[in-house]
């Protein structure tokens, strides 16, 4: 059979197979598995043996013992190394190569120009426990095994063993000296720790079985080690022999149990330790790796394990501290090992064991049998068909999207909630809570405090590890009006021995803050590193994510809001306060923050965004925007464009705030008007007389709240009310000051404040403007004046008091709100227009409406400012029908009933937002939404929009009405819905 059909017949038979093993691994999570001797035999051994039999015919004597070797090879070492690879190559027909350090790109040209000069394929391997980046720059890392013995799914470490297996195919690699299945049970073992799985035999068994099988169904040999157990010792094996005192029954039961797990479900290759184990018959000073009673008695006899079986590496202390080069591959192969791993003198042992042969000590008949099955072994890997490795896009194929959305999927599914106080977690009544974050040890701004800002308001602190004590004092003093601090454990190291890189000063301030606050303590790190924090079992919350990185710190910020469920499980126990098994569940809540394809979106879709937005930029259609994507409740595009005006003075940031216009009547008027409508306050299809004595006798009156929402009330689309407060391009004599007074008190631009009883006025003159026959669609804001109104009278608080208290602050929307210059500096908050006609100024910080700046910059239809990020939690809001982060603030029906058409025939609105129109009609968004999606536009250059069907959110701020407002080029070139339109794509 060709080779390419046995590749997808295999393939075949692994999709079947999957679905079986996953029966079976989750058996393992209770009970004991079944690890009788009759597993099922390496795969590799059902090898056809014609390409085996030709090979080995073509093989002296020596070859023969030549292929037993594996050879330690570097792709940034010099000349000289790669001289000598190459002559053990040619000259002594070595076996194969494990590549150590060095990068893709040049170890693919090393193992081609390998490949060419040797009379035999070689068998490749690497040291990629937590993926290539273990070894090679320009690779991945993957989590380590600590961390996804955390992971209750593990069908996400059978993709880790496949991907990773992709990865090693794709560079030319046929073993990854992979999975550790130590069980570590010594939290002071400075060799193993995080390396492995965990201390429960079971939960190691279950993983490394998702890690083997997901390699060896992609043709790459997996490896388990350290037989019989390296989890149980304090000392490195690197530097001299570790002894395990453990008895023969409890190894039996413990330590051998995960490795009698993979061989029966035909695990291929192991490898042996480096140890001084007294009940398993190993002699002072000689390894386990050199003693036949642990290989070949127990591992080939006992076990029955018919595998290839790896040495670890030779010139390691715990053998090379007793045994010269030569002596200590001869031992290793009387011991009965197969592959010989890193020899400190391939020639030397070559000949040694030659020697051996001639007295008798072993035969030449032994050493080609373990020849043939290492041949069996390349035939299985394909070198019976070699070629060459392709060095085109090699550092994109090995750094793909799908590795990174597996590597991010990973991290997320490995977070453990170990404390939980009152079910503090996810952070519930943001209206009620001060926070502070404090970084211990880093002095710059982390991800982790970034990320935690999307959320809420949050005041950053952070410090170096090697700060003085008193400047540890000063930033513990600055807590004292926060009540709640959240701690970031950072510059840590997963070193026992050197306390894990903690520091007395950090030690003592995680102690002080956690006795004296309610406190969040997100740790990063072996969970070995909590037995070194006396008090940090205190914390109301601790969240563990181990491994300091970028992943590890956004996913775990989002964990303490609800951005993302977790489920991780300790693997090992730490002391008595913090046991393996223990971890809380939390429930998704709240908007996430990832990347597009972990929702399934194709970020490479999404990238003419940009060309899009800076064309328009050049053309000088805005000079600036804010463009954010959410889908499945996660932010997957959230990006700042240009500057805040055209002389490129102030870059727009993420948190910078926008006027968004007639957004405002979607994120103040109409949700207010729903609380009032659950509170049985209003109701929609009463009259604006029941509600406002100003309309009785006049033609308002009989409005009904539901017909003016909708914009078919017979109301005037617009009055130019500015226009009626000034005479010949002046102001009129009595209506604006100059200062802010009793007189004047609201603002209606810099220096420039309107009279107390102006409003009346601007009411009288909405009143006194004709109205035509109810019932036919006109878009008109004047029915906001009056709802703006209504909100006042009925709760006895202005709108933007109310929006705050019930909406804005438990939400955590720490931008959202009217009246921006009372909360943020100017450099936040971007300008509009240049007013020449009315303010006769720069419109900055004061609503860009004139009829809303008029009232004080608070307005029913216009006057909030926000960014992106808020405006898409009110949206989330709606699409979760009124709930968000545990809080219902709407009723589902309510919800639905604003959201929906009201009078389809001829107008597509729903109760306060607008709605896509039918074909062929002018509609505010693209025609690829769904007639379920709601939403709103603003004048300013703003939209804010949501599809149910597609559980998508698109947000688009922009300040085109910048210097002018005249010449709408947003509109006329259609660029938000060209940008709509492209995200559907990538949605589709």
């Amino acid at each position: 059979m060709h080779r390419l059909e046995e590749l997808l017949l295999h393939k075949v038979k692994t999709m079947k197979r999957l679905a079986g093993l996953l029966v079976i691994v989750s058996s393992l999570f209770v009970t004991s598995f079944s690890v009788d001797n009759d597993g099922v035999p390496p795969s590799f051994l059902e090898e056809d043996s014609v390409w085996v039999d030709s090979v080995f015919n073509t093989l002296s004597p020596q070859d023969r013992i030549a292929q037993l070797f594996m050879v330690a090879a570097y792709s940034n070492k010099g000349l000289t190394h790669v001289a000598s690879i190459k002559k053990l190559i040619q000259d002594y027909k070595i076996g194969g190569l494990i590549f150590f350090q060095g990068g893709p790109v040049r170890q693919a040209m090393l193992t081609n120009e390998y490949q060419q000069l040797s009379k035999t394929p070689l068998l490749i391997s690497i040291d990629a426990e937590w993926g290539l980046a273990m070894r090679l720059d320009s690779t991945v890392k993957f989590p380590h095994q600590m961390a996804l013995g955390a992971i209750q799914n593990d069908s996400l470490i059978y993709k880790m063993g496949a991907e990773i297996a992709r990865q090693c195919r794709r560079l030319g690699m046929h073993v990854n000296l992979a999975p550790v299945v130590d069980i570590n049970n010594n939290p002071l073992n400075p060799v193993i720790g995080t390396r492995s799985f965990g201390e429960n035999k079971y939960n190691v068994a279950r993983k490394a079985l998702m890690y083997m099988h997901g390699m060896q169904d992609n043709f790459v040999m997996a490896n388990a080690k350290h037989f019989p157990g390296h989890g149980d010792t304090d000392s490195d094996s690197h530097k001299t022999l570790p002894i395990v005192s453990a008895s023969r029954e409890r190894l039996d039961s413990l330590e051998l149990y995960p490795f009698k797990a993979l061989m029966k479900e035909g695990l291929a290759s192991v490898m042996v330790a480096h140890l001084y184990i007294p009940s398993l018959g190993t002699k002072t000073n000689q390894a386990s790796t050199l003693t036949k009673e642990v290989v070949t008695d127990l591992l080939k006899n006992d076990l029955k394990f018919k595998g290839l079986v790896f040495t670890d590496a030779l010139n390691m202390k715990g053998v090379s501290k007793y045994y010269e080069p030569g002596r200590a591959d001869v031992e290793a192969l009387l011991a009965g090992n197969d592959v010989l791993l890193f020899s400190g003198d391939v020639p030397l042992a070559i000949k040694q064991i030659e020697e051996a042969i001639k007295m008798g000590s072993i035969t030449q008949q032994e050493v080609d049998n373990r020849c043939k099955k290492i041949l069996l072994a390349k035939k299985w890997a394909g070198l019976d068909t070699l070629q060459a490795i392709s060095r085109n896009n090699l550092v994109e194929d090995l750094n793909t999207i799908e590795s990174d959305v597996l590597n991010r999927s990973l991290t997320q599914a490995s977070l453990t909630v170990l404390r939980n106080k009152n079910n503090l977690l996810p952070l519930k009544r943001l209206d009620t809570l001060s926070i502070a974050s404090v970084s211990l040890g880093i002095a710059d701004e982390t991800i982790f405090q970034k990320t935690l800002s999307k959320y809420n308001t949050v005041d950053h602190f952070s410090i170096s590890k090697n700060a003085s004590k008193e400047a540890f004092n000063e930033l513990i003093n600055k807590l004292e009006n926060y009540n709640l601090v959240i701690i970031q454990l950072n510059n840590t190291s997963s070193r026992p021995y050197k306390r894990f890189g903690l520091t007395n000063n950090v030690v003592d301030a995680l102690n002080s803050i956690v006795k004296e606050y309610r406190t969040v303590v997100s740790v990063s790190q072996s969970p070995y590193i909590l037995s070194k924090l006396s008090d940090v079992h205190l914390a109301d919350a601790i969240i563990m994510s181990y491994e300091e990185n970028a992943y590890s710190e956004l996913y775990s910020a989002q964990a303490i809001f609800g951005g993302l469920g977790v489920d991780g499980k300790l693997p090992v126990t730490v002391n008595d306060k913090f046991k393996e098994g223990e971890g809380d569940t939390l429930i998704a809540n709240r908007l996430g923050y990832d990347i597009p394809e972990k929702v399934g979106v194709n970020s490479t879709m999404l990238k003419p965004i940009d060309s899009i937005v800076n064309k328009s930029i050049q053309d000088k259609v805005f000079p600036g925007c804010q463009i954010l994507v959410a889908k499945g409740g996660n932010v997957i595009y959230s990006r700042s464009f240009g500057y805040h005006t055209y002389d490129s003075a102030i870059s727009v940031k993420s948190n910078d705030l926008y006027d968004i216009a007639s957004i405002t009547k979607i994120m103040a008027t109409t949700p207010s008007l729903m609380k009032l409508v659950d509170d049985g306050k209003v109701e929609l299809d009463k009259y604006l007389c029941d509600y406002l004595p100003m309309v009785k006798d006049t033609d308002k009156e009989n409005i009904s709240l539901r017909e003016m929402m909708t914009h078919q009330a017979g109301l005037k689309s617009w009055i130019p009310l500015w226009k009626f407060a000034m005479e010949d391009g002046k102001y009129k004599d009595s209506i604006f000051d100059t200062s802010r007074s009793v007189e004047y008190p609201k603002r209606v631009a810099h220096n420039l404040f309107i009279h107390s009883t102006y409003e009346d006025s601007i009411f009288q003159f909405i009143l006194d403007s004709p109205t035509k026959e109810k019932g036919n669609y006109l878009y008109s804001d004047l029915g906001y004046y009056f709802l703006n109104k209504i909100i006042e009278a009925e709760t006895y608080v202005p709108e933007n008091r109310f929006v705050q208290k019930y909406f804005y602050a438990p939400l955590g929307l720490s931008t959202m709100g009217y009246l921006p210059k009372n909360r943020f500096d100017l450099d936040r908050i971007v300008p509009t227009e240049m007013d020449t006609v009315f303010r006769k100024q720069l419109v900055h910080g004061d609503v860009h409406d004139p009829g809303a700046a008029m009232l004080g910059g608070v307005g029913g239809h216009a006057g909030v400012f926000s960014n992106a990020n808020d405006i898409a939690v009110m949206m989330q809001m709606y699409l979760n029908k009124g709930v968000y982060g545990g809080k219902r603030y709407l009723d589902s029906s309510t919800v639905v009933e604003f959201t929906k058409c009201q009078y389809c025939k001829a107008n597509r609105r729903a109760i306060g937002f607008d709605r896509p129109a039918k074909k062929g009609d002018p509609s505010p968004v693209c025609g690829c939404v769904s007639y379920l999606s709601f939403g709103h536009a603003g004048f300013t250059g703003t939209l804010a929009w949501a599809d149910p069907e597609h559980d998508l959110i698109y947000i688009f701020l922009s300040n085109r009405v910048h210097p002018s407002a005249k010449d709408n080029q947003l509109s006329k070139r259609g660029i938000r819905t060209e940008i709509q339109e492209l995200i559907y794509q990538a949605v589709n």
